[in-house]
């Protein structure tokens, strides 16, 4: 059983069980390969149960939380983005559970019982083979496996091969994003990284140059931007594709003091110009690949050659 439009749930006060539900639960950074994996066997299950498939998620991110060591974590999606990508994987129901420091106490034999159970009301479980929950991640396969009679509902473990056989996560993503690796980052997820954000006014040097830029500011700072330098991507723009050859960095040419995301964009075809005004309008910028880190040089016109080059080597890829 299927719904046309995926149901979003933003925490549990409203929701009531639901009949044969089918449900796993996880962060989802990403909803990478791996994660993908997980949501087609659940659906796949929940359509052989003739229930509703449930995935239930939490915001913030539960490591921001209960670890001291998280201030710097930067996420591969926001909200936003993960329903946007957990509905397009065909699920029914998504759960999102705001993430506080008295629900990371909660037990696993609390967890079960108040909400797989009393809350969502799971007759299949459907997870990972290393997930785990409840207070210091103490639950996991084997212990929903021993209790599964008395809990009244029956639980599924995807083996790791089936998950990761190439040894995806979202935390080697993210490490990849970092050192500008977008052929592996873009191989895990299953798709180009991206970034989304509001076109604000910058410095204007580019226009000055023959290389005018839209300045992106990123909309949510939780967003992990990727290591410094030029890339080449897609643009996405009032409902085209157009290129684009991105700068990220401090722009040391011209003694830049702030990190900026600047993209150059081209239409496709080499005949035609993009040149509308487009501030405070919304982009979509999707990596395609690295192109070269970021460099300062001796000056504007030895910037403008380099440029050229760029702007060559990105059309080259799109």
């Amino acid at each position: 059983m299927t719904t046309d439009k995926m149901l979003v749930h933003r925490g549990l006060d409203d929701l009531q069980p639901l009949l044969n539900a089918v449900v796993t639960s996880g962060t989802f950074d990403g909803v990478h390969r791996g994660h993908q994996t997980i949501l087609a066997r659940l659906t796949e299950v929940a359509r052989n149960s003739n229930g509703p498939s449930v995935l239930i998620t939490y915001w913030p991110h539960p490591r921001t939380v209960v670890s001291n060591d998280s201030q710097d974590l930067k996420l591969l999606s926001t909200l936003d983005e993960k329903i946007d990508l957990i509905q397009a994987a065909g699920v029914d129901h998504l759960v999102v559970i705001p993430f506080t420091r008295s629900f990371s106490q909660l037990t696993s034999e609390q967890y079960i019982r108040q909400i797989l159970i009393e809350k969502i009301g799971t007759r299949k479980l459907v997870i990972g083979y290393d997930h785990r929950f409840g207070r210091d991640r103490e639950g996991g396969f084997d212990y929903i496996r021993t209790h599964q009679h008395e809990y009244g509902f029956e639980v599924e473990e995807i083996p790791r091969q089936d998950i990761d056989a190439v040894g995806i996560s979202s935390s080697k993503i993210r490490a990849a994003l970092k050192e500008g690796d977008i052929e592996t980052a873009s191989l895990f997820l299953g798709r180009p990284y991206s970034l989304t954000g509001t076109i604000v006014k910058g410095r204007q040097l580019g226009r000055t140059i023959g290389f005018p830029t839209a300045n992106m500011q990123v909309d949510d700072p939780v967003k992990l931007i990727p290591a410094n330098g030029v890339y080449a991507v897609d643009v996405l723009y009032g409902g085209q594709v157009l290129g684009g050859m991105l700068n990220i960095g401090f722009r040391p040419t011209v003694a830049g003091t702030n990190q900026t995301i600047e993209t150059y964009i081209f239409d496709r075809n080499p005949a035609a110009r993009f040149d509308k005004d487009i501030y405070g309008e919304h982009l979509t910028l999707n990596f395609r690949a690295f192109l070269r880190p970021e460099q300062k040089f001796s000056g504007l016109p030895a910037l403008v050659e380099q440029l050229k080059q760029d702007e060559a080597a990105a059309r080259a890829v799109l």
